[in-house]
């Protein structure tokens, strides 16, 4: 089955989740160290603020500082959720009939895999609604899986120590679980 947008659905530019738990806060779209600056800066031509943070980082030891491996567009919303550059304002829509992308040509790699999730064996997103309703896409993501795979090459380390930003953001009744800043993940 070929995947293709449900009409007027935007989900995927709206919700954040909070990962791997609440104490981490929610979580942004992924960006990568090449990405960050190109995207801050359709952000200052767009006029539009772009809250770019840490997302994993890496070290040899517990006590140097990591070095960046990924960066997290948070939403404009204080949430977390919305996309800075998800265009929700008058009646213009996508093709799809949701609201469009302002950058949609210069997205995000992490943009461009959606549906597809990381895992072992690739996976397609529970959450999305296209997938919800057909529970199968094996036609078309040949782009996805491209872009998941230059993903998961720029991720690939050696090093001992990896560490996750903790956001400190999500949901107001939810603000006793956050931390905030760099959490040594795993050794």
């Amino acid at each position: 089955m070929k995947f293709k947008c449900i009409d007027e659905c935007s989900q995927c530019c709206v919700e954040r989740e909070y990962y791997p738990n609440k104490e981490f806060g929610k979580i942004g779209v992924l960006i990568l160290p090449e990405e960050k600056h190109r995207i801050e800066e359709i952000g200052k031509k767009l006029a539009i603020k772009v809250n770019i943070l840490p997302r994993i980082g890496v070290s040899k030891s517990r006590n140097s500082k990591p070095k960046v491996l990924a960066y997290q567009m948070m939403g404009i919303e204080k949430n977390g959720n919305t996309c800075p550059f998800l265009d929700t304002s008058g009646d213009n829509k996508s093709p799809h009939g949701g609201f469009p992308c302002n950058i949609y040509n210069d997205r995000p790699l992490a943009c461009k895999t959606y549906p597809l999730v990381e895992s072992n064996p690739i996976t397609l997103d529970e959450k999305c609604k296209f997938c919800k309703e057909h529970k199968t896409a094996n036609e078309n993501l040949d782009s996805e899986i491209e872009s998941l795979l230059k993903i998961k090459n720029e991720m690939k380390t050696n090093a001992s120590v990896i560490w996750r930003y903790a956001t400190n953001i999500g949901e107001q009744e939810d603000n006793s679980y956050f931390q905030n800043g760099w959490i040594v993940e795993e050794e």
